[in-house]
């Protein structure tokens, strides 16, 4: 019996990778890999058709025997990107991106007109720069002439899809980013859109079901089979929980150039703090999500004024002890996405004379990991369970500092998985389970997903770690371009 393929896309901020899969083992057999141009925030735009391009640009490194045997395809792209076609089915403007911070104003005069608890009852979060519908109120303040060109209002992920079959549809994960679509209810709410932006809301895709079989290929261009299926889609946080296999109770945390810290939860969320955001996941449940947009990027910053290298940074941090000998980093190096954050600006508290290159690295680290653990706290504090596995996945997770800093400070241990790329993983996972009728669990088994080395914390060190994490929330709270 001939072997079947799944095709997982993760077209992400600055890249799009291509993970081609033995439907029946899970095992890679071949991979592609396309940059994006690189964009330089707060202003963060794209043309869409380098997405396109970079696409075509990675199906021609796989070998025509396994293109040519997909069954099924799904694409994952970055969440929150507004992509705006007209009538002749081109982009009328680059994509402004997740990252994308003009919008700012924007979304505090929708919060403050609307307030934080009726963004959450209607649409799950409170938006913050990095919402779809935040950005096309930019574009209407900025660029009116546009709007009377729009015919159809797109994310990243549902252009590609668009591309690929000609279908103009979405899925109930990343819709739930863009802050028109309920998770709770399942449904469009048109009325924000008529309230802030009228005449806009006939342009929207149709949200399909996390199983749903949305067409067929149509693009000849790919090298895909005309017959192979494709998925709904999702945003790349939903896919990188379906990569590693992520159930209720489970906790991942992706430091990669931003930060995330997630959970699958069988019942919505709704935080009027705006920290947590209350997004559907990819298979009919939940993700609330705490995002950063200072991460390793930091590390790297400082790796930049160290002037050593990724292993070098990593020996010079795990040489000092932990606390750093009094040294804090508020890592909100360019901005932070929190509410009323945007223009905040890092501060290195404790620095004396006899403070070294191991101490200062040792806080890059710390100040990052401080971070993402305040996010992890968010998640609890709006009710989500997290008693079961946590993954430390992204590229911060190859850190050995990283590693061992995260599970010291938290208490937890962390799993880091053997494969790495969990968000092409996920969108293989969506099209193994839309071609063959299986459920997500049933494919995230067979396939062994989520298996990886086990970071355990150190276990004197709880009290010292209570006090590093609570020295970095005074300097957060104290700190008066931090504080909200």
């Amino acid at each position: 019996m001939p072997k079947s393929y799944a095709a997982g896309i993760d077209s992400s901020t600055q890249s799009t990778k291509v993970e081609i899969r033995d439907v029946g083992s899970g095992d890679i057999v071949a991979t592609g890999r396309a940059s994006h141009p690189a964009t330089t925030p707060p202003r963060s735009e794209q043309d869409p058709e380098s997405w396109w391009q970079a696409l075509l640009e990675a199906f021609s490194q796989i070998d025509k025997k396994y293109l040519g045997a997909v069954t099924a395809v799904s694409v994952a792209g970055q969440q929150h990107g507004l992509v705006l076609v007209g009538e002749d089915d081109a982009p009328l403007r680059p994509a402004k991106l997740w990252n994308d911070t003009e919008s700012a104003p924007q979304a505090s005069a929708m919060v403050s007109e609307l307030s934080p608890l009726g963004w959450t009852e209607a649409c799950g979060s409170v938006p913050g720069a990095s919402f779809t519908v935040t950005k096309l109120a930019w574009v209407a303040e900025n660029e009116p002439e546009l709007l009377e060109r729009i015919t159809k209002l797109m994310l990243p992920h549902d252009y590609l899809t668009w591309r690929l079959t000609g279908r103009h549809v979405t899925d109930r994960g990343d819709a739930s980013g863009t802050g028109w679509w309920s998770p709770r209810d399942g449904v469009y709410q048109r009325h924000l859109l008529d309230r802030f932006l009228p005449g806009l809301s006939n342009g929207l895709p149709t949200v399909c079901g996390p199983d749903d079989q949305v067409g067929t290929v149509v693009a000849d261009e790919t090298g895909l089979p005309a017959n192979a299926v494709v998925g709904p889609g999702t945003g790349d946080n939903m896919a990188g929980a379906l990569g590693l296999g992520l159930q209720p109770g489970d906790l991942a945390v992706s430091i990669g150039t931003s930060g995330t810290a997630y959970a699958v939860s069988s019942a919505p969320t709704a935080d009027t703090t705006g920290l947590v955001a209350g997004f559907a996941d990819a298979t009919g449940n939940y993700l609330p999500l705490v995002c950063t947009l200072n991460a390793a990027k930091v590390t790297e910053a400082f790796r930049g004024l160290l002037d050593v290298d990724h292993s070098t940074l990593d020996e010079l941090a795990l040489s000092a002890p932990l606390g750093s000998n009094g040294v804090t980093l508020l890592p909100y190096l360019d901005g932070e996405r929190t509410p009323n954050r945007p223009d905040a600006t890092g501060h290195l508290s404790g620095f004396r004379s006899d403070i070294g290159r191991p101490e200062v690295a040792r806080a890059a680290f710390e100040g990052v990991a401080c971070g993402l653990l305040d996010g992890v706290e968010a998640l609890t504090d709006a009710g989500v369970g997290l008693d079961e596995r946590s993954f430390l996945i992204g590229g911060g997770a190859k850190s050995a500092a990283y590693r061992q800093i995260m599970a010291d400070l938290s208490g937890r241990s962390f799993v880091v998985p053997d494969d790495d790329e969990t968000v092409a993983t996920g969108a293989c996972v969506q099209a193994a389970a839309v071609a063959g009728s299986e459920s997500f669990g049933d494919v995230a088994l067979r396939w062994g997903l989520g298996a990886g080395a086990t970071v355990e914390p150190n276990p004197d060190v709880a009290e010292a770690a209570d006090e590093v994490r609570a020295r970095y929330r005074q300097l957060r709270d104290t700190t008066p371009d931090a504080v909200q």
